[in-house]
């Protein structure tokens, strides 16, 4: 038996706690309280880090339950059973619009993103300085220019 495996080993032959359950729910809970009070006593750059690595969690938390809620959505793929009245030809159409939640919600961002495009500046390009220019001596200051 591998050394590390002896908590195993004694929880299998005396069983856990009677409250265990309820004592490790608690403490999952806790845990939300003990981040947010972390994150208020923080200062500096350690908050400005841990405002980052929180701000980052609660992005990929939001994607989950995003794709979670398109995945049960569940999009009409035509009529069940065909209709002995033909349909008009102004209503033919409407069949072959995209009922798909995900195509929808990607031709939002696409227009999100065309509008965005409208009002985005160019960046200005940056000239590239030599290693010589970038690394030579730059005297400044009263001290220098008496010396010279």
């Amino acid at each position: 038996m591998p050394q590390n495996e002896y908590i195993e080993r004694w929880t299998k032959q005396h069983g856990k706690r009677l409250d265990h359950d309820e004592r490790s729910r608690k403490r999952i809970a806790r845990t939300s309280h003990k981040a947010s009070e972390s994150a208020r006593s923080f200062t500096g750059l350690r908050a400005k880090l841990y405002a980052k690595k929180r701000h980052a969690e609660k992005i990929q938390m939001k994607k989950q339950i995003k794709a979670h809620e398109e995945r049960n959505v569940k999009s009409s793929s035509g009529p069940a059973e065909p209709s002995s009245t033909p349909l008009p030809s102004y209503l033919l159409d409407r069949n072959q619009t995209t009922n798909n939640a995900k195509a929808l919600s990607s031709q939002i961002k696409n227009k999100r993103a065309e509008k965005a495009a409208k009002f985005s500046v160019p960046l200005p390009k940056v000239k590239g300085i030599s290693e010589e220019e970038m690394f030579k001596v730059v005297k400044t200051g009263k001290k220098t220019a008496k010396k010279g």
